[in-house]
């Protein structure tokens, strides 16, 4: 035909649409011929088959080669995302019921655990827990102990907190409990106090401001040149430099003394707190000389001397003339009485006159006797060795005393001195190659220290 142009398909596909049609009709002859009503072509059959369908593609997909040029910049960002991975299922925390309890006067940790319903199996279990579990068998009457116990009644965790600082904490582990030991570091924050001396140094304290514990202290750092008993004076006075102890914004106590004078009769004492790293602090006057002495000037704490050092005395009891090779320091029986120097004790026995008493040796100068002893400190026997101010017995009146005291006596190469008077030898001081960190160190306190003198003096002239 004139005009028209007669199209020509290739005889591989006229065979392929032969095939198809085939194969279309079969499937329509089988779908509405003898197939049950629910089994027919519907769209809600389609919409069923989806995801199978949906899944075959994606598979066929997955099997056919890529052509990496079909592919967009967003199908590949979305390629390289990470797959999905099912959200963690949440698991609800425990909920502990928490209680705290305060410890009274004549509690222990089995009478505790009864009284707020827990098993005396966790007491055995808490109080046999390696390492610190054994420190729950000696619990002090205001201490804290807060429990937190499961829905059963079953404890799960312990804290017992000795302070606001320092916490015991047992965990449950199993059949057994874990402990640690954890301590808050307290803020160090500088603080002063100046007092005068009118009748003692502890009223002079405590108009100050400072607790009767810092006080006690303060009188241990000048122990060895003042005593505290016999040598104040009214018009003595002190400047004190320490550190204050604060967590969460409260006060929580005293931390050191870092520097200290004391005028006694119009005499200056420095100390000043050093120590090497790692070693425990002293206190120092500013040369580098130890505050601290061989011996102690007085091995207890007395209320008065009831009798002198006296080579002429008349004994009380014998009303004859007998030395009094020592001195009588007069105290409530029962009072600790400490070695006054290290040694090593030379006899600890029991005579009619001397009552009790204790020898002991010094090295080969010094030799130190207590008399009239009520009772002997644990251990202390002959032979034993001593550290200064350990206590080595009890005040009593053992012997031939006619009240509770100790008679104290001092001897220098088998010569007896009078303690109060005797010049005792010193510790030992900062060796002379260390002098300059020692000065380096010090420096800041006793500059701390004469600036809050300074302030002191012009606040007194006004």
């Amino acid at each position: 035909m004139d005009g028209m142009t007669t199209l020509q398909f290739p005889r591989a596909h006229l065979f392929i649409v032969v095939i198809l049609s085939f194969g279309l009709s079969s499937f329509v002859i089988a779908k509405f011929t003898d197939d049950p009503a629910e089994d027919r072509f519907t769209t809600e059959s389609v919409l069923l088959d989806l995801p199978q369908i949906e899944d075959k593609a994606l598979s066929n997909q997955a099997s056919a080669p890529v052509d990496s040029e079909a592919i967009t910049p967003a199908v590949a960002e979305l390629a390289m995302l990470p797959p999905r991975t099912a959200e963690p299922e949440l698991r609800p925390q425990p909920q502990w019921q928490e209680i705290s309890t305060k410890v009274q006067p004549g509690d222990n940790l089995a009478l505790i655990f009864k009284r707020n319903g827990l098993s005396a199996r966790d007491v055995h279990l808490v109080s046999t827990s390696k390492p610190l579990g054994s420190r729950l068998k000696s619990i002090f009457p205001g201490h804290e102990l807060t429990f937190f116990v499961d829905d059963e009644k079953r404890l799960m965790r312990l804290d017992y907190s000795s302070g606001p600082l320092d916490t015991l904490a047992f965990e449950r582990n199993g059949e057994g409990f874990d402990a640690e030991q954890i301590t808050a570091e307290p803020e160090r924050v500088l603080a002063y106090k100046h007092g005068t001396i009118d009748h003692s140094l502890f009223v002079a304290s405590q108009r100050a401001g400072l607790t009767d514990a810092l006080t006690m202290r303060l009188a241990q750092i000048f122990q060895w040149d003042i005593d505290f008993v016999l040598d104040i004076r009214p018009g003595d006075a002190f400047y004190v430099v320490f550190e204050e102890l604060y967590h969460d914004d409260e006060f929580v106590g005293h931390g050191n003394i870092l520097a200290a004078e004391f005028v006694n009769q119009g005499e200056p004492y420095q100390a000043i707190q050093y120590a090497k790293e790692g070693a425990q602090p002293n206190y120092y006057a500013p040369n580098g000389n130890s505050m601290r002495k061989a011996f102690l000037r007085a091995p207890v704490e007395f209320s008065r001397i009831s009798s002198n050092f006296n080579l002429r005395r008349v004994h009380p009891l014998w009303k004859t003339s007998r030395p009094h090779r020592g001195i009588d320091y007069a105290a409530p029986a029962g009072t600790p009485i400490l070695a006054a120097g290290d040694g090593k004790v030379k006899i600890a026995s029991r005579t009619q006159a001397n009552g009790n008493y204790v020898v002991i040796q010094h090295g080969e100068q010094f030799v130190t006797k207590y008399l009239h002893l009520k009772n002997f400190g644990r251990g202390i026997k002959s032979g034993q060795r001593v550290k200064q101010g350990q206590t080595i017995g009890y005040v009593g009146s053992t012997g031939w005393a006619t009240g509770p005291h100790l008679h104290y006596e001092f001897l220098v190469n088998g010569v007896h001195q009078n303690p109060r008077t005797v010049s005792l030898p010193n510790a030992a001081p900062i060796p002379k190659g260390e002098l300059p960190f020692f000065h380096a160190h010090t420096q800041q306190y006793l500059a701390l220290l004469d600036n809050y003198k300074s302030q002191v003096s012009l606040a007194l002239a006004r």
